[in-house]
């Protein structure tokens, strides 16, 4: 076992410095963020018109930050809404309450609508994914 384990040592060392060099991508550090699947539904998205507003958690509205509204989860929770029919996926983060309209699960900012190509037809099937990143 010793023998083994002085021959391994040098390869563990060699690969832990070139592993140093490598950049890490965003879809690397994606992949390393835990998803927990929450439900799906349907989504819309919040009109330029509420530009400015406050939201829930007290802050301006900007439609063009990736933000949304949604009934229950946390402030700051962020989230992973995947248009069904594309599979075209954005990261929101959760600022206001909402959707009160029956039947909607989230309300998605401008910005993210165009994401996920919902921005024309205003409403959207969605998988919704709570990231962790712990």
């Amino acid at each position: 076992m010793r023998v083994f384990s002085a021959m391994l040592m040098p390869l563990v060392l060699t690969v832990s410095a070139a592993a140093q060099d490598v950049e890490v991508s965003d879809q690397a550090i994606a992949a390393m963020v835990q998803e927990a699947e929450i439900g799906s539904g349907v989504a819309s998205y919040y009109g330029r018109e509420l530009a400015g507003n406050r939201t829930a958690n007290g802050e301006r509205f900007d439609p063009d930050e990736l933000t949304a509204a949604h009934r229950t989860l946390a402030f700051g929770s962020k989230v992973r809404v995947t248009n069904t029919a594309t599979g075209d996926s954005v990261i929101v983060r959760i600022n206001d309450r909402g959707p009160f309209h029956r039947g909607r699960v989230i309300d998605v900012s401008h910005a993210a609508a165009r994401e996920i190509g919902m921005h024309r037809s205003g409403t959207a099937r969605v998988k919704l994914a709570l990231l962790n990143d712990d």
